[in-house]
């Protein structure tokens, strides 16, 4: 998308907020939201294209209040204004019918304050011509299987009390699988705001070695403990988790929370283990689903001891608290996971034997209250002995809390960090990711 076209976006959506404004009536509140895309989408199986094109899409979500109920809509976003208007007029004047059906909502978040901020990141992608040319010359004669999707992906925001906020920003995410003759895959992730070829390079030259180890007769392992190193991918897969049920403020009042134990300090984890929320990456916007702008950093656990919870404006109100700007789900958008000391080229030494675990998935609560995390290695995991990778080993199941991980368990994090991008693509490119580095831990669980 070009400069102006993405003005051009701009203007329409603010004029659509001006005229909202003006045909509400003096007890209606409103609020709308914005999400738009201009994607290239190119899939690969056997390092040829299999499918490849070019997205517009854009979709607006009128929410309008009125004596303590709501109701929202859905609608296209063009840009063209003659059209946006019509549909959204129409979306309102609906949306006044409904709301007298509707019961009273004590906890309605209605637009408060003054917030307005505006963020343009453009990166520096590859042309569509180059994309398969650029992508493909690294992997010659492999079986490469992917997906690449960049381009600018915008949020916005707008209401009755005129704040306004807008966010685009340019990136790609390159998402990829290179297997083996006998099925076996290396998995990997590359993106980025600016396409960096010899970081891109790097990346594949180390995925061809790994490929190359799974070619070696796998080992199974039987049930028990195992010392373990966590690749950065595998630790983003785990750091998820606490999205589900574990950071959320609503989560924790409602008895559902797997921090509680940590909350009511019956339990601690590492003082090595801290975790943020650092929105001065600009890779998702900071402002809320209300307009709200969270801090551009936000501390979670710090040194094993948790700091803060995610609450939004709605928990706030039904518990008293004090809202920090989180979104409606009070889940991690921009998590950080702090580095340790443990050198790249001490992995293999510190762990000396056990496993060195690339990637993790089906990851799901065992036993939520206790923090309990079950799920399953996959991709390109090894058996390592006296500091040499050995084998690749079949799938394992494993069945693990927490507090043990992250607990007394967490012999240390990496002093590197590496950024484990959002890649679905389900209705819209997710934005985000999380950085973290890699862990060592002592005796942990596989079941299966």
């Amino acid at each position: 998308m070009n400069i102006d076209e993405l003005s051009g976006l701009e203007v329409s959506f603010n004029k659509l907020i001006e005229t909202l404004i003006i045909k509400k009536n003096a007890s209606e509140e409103f609020t709308v939201k914005l999400s738009s895309e201009r994607s290239q989408f190119t899939r690969f199986n056997h390092a040829k294209v299999r499918q490849t094109g070019y997205v517009a899409d854009g979709w607006v979500e009128l929410t309008l209040m009125e004596n303590q109920r709501s109701s929202f809509r859905q609608f296209p976003f063009t840009g063209n204004w003659e059209i946006d208007w019509q549909v959204a007029y129409k979306a309102l004047q609906e949306l006044r019918e409904e709301l007298t059906l509707l019961p009273v909502d004590p906890y309605l978040v209605l637009p408060a304050g003054n917030n307005t901020s505006r963020e343009v990141n453009l990166g520096k992608l590859l042309s569509v011509e180059n994309v398969v040319p650029t992508v493909l010359e690294q992997v010659a004669g492999l079986d490469f299987t992917g997906i690449y999707a960049g381009g600018v992906v915008i949020k916005a925001y707008g209401d009755s009390k005129e704040q306004k906020h807008w966010f685009a920003t340019d990136s790609f995410t390159l998402d990829y699988s290179l297997f083996t003759a006998n099925g076996q895959a290396v998995k990997g992730t590359f993106a980025g705001s600016e396409w960096n070829e010899s970081a891109y390079i790097a990346k594949i030259s180390e995925d061809k070695k790994q490929l190359e180890l799974l070619s070696l007769p796998a080992k199974r392992l039987l049930r028990g403990k195992y010392k373990t190193y966590f690749a950065p991918a595998a630790v983003a897969d785990l750091l998820m988790m606490l999205s589900w049920g574990a950071v959320s403020e609503a989560d924790l009042r409602q008895g559902n929370s797997a921090l509680a134990a940590l909350s009511r300090q019956e339990k601690l984890l590492s003082s090595k283990f801290s975790l943020k929320e650092n929105f001065q990456r600009g890779l998702v916007p900071r402002f809320n689903e209300w307009g709200e702008m969270a801090a551009p950093i936000l501390p979670i656990i710090e040194e094993g001891v948790l700091f803060n919870t995610l609450v939004n404006s709605r928990t706030a109100k039904e518990y008293q608290k004090t809202a920090n700007g989180a979104n409606s789900s009070e889940t991690l958008r921009a998590p950080e996971v702090s580095p340790g000391n443990l050198a790249f080229e001490q992995i293999l030494p510190s762990l000396d034997t056990g496993l060195y675990v690339s990637n993790l998935h089906y990851l799901n609560w065992s036993d939520r209250p206790t923090g309990r995390i079950t799920g399953m290695t996959r991709y390109a995991c090894f058996w390592v002995e006296k500091a040499e990778i050995v084998a690749p080993i079949e799938n394992l199941r494993f069945d693990e809390s927490l507090y043990r991980f992250w607990g007394d368990n967490l012999v240390d994090l990496t002093n590197f960090q590496e950024f484990s991008p959002e890649v679905g693509t389900y209705e819209s490119r997710q934005l985000g990711g999380s950085l973290v580095p890699g862990m060592l831990i002592k005796d942990f669980t596989y079941t299966l």
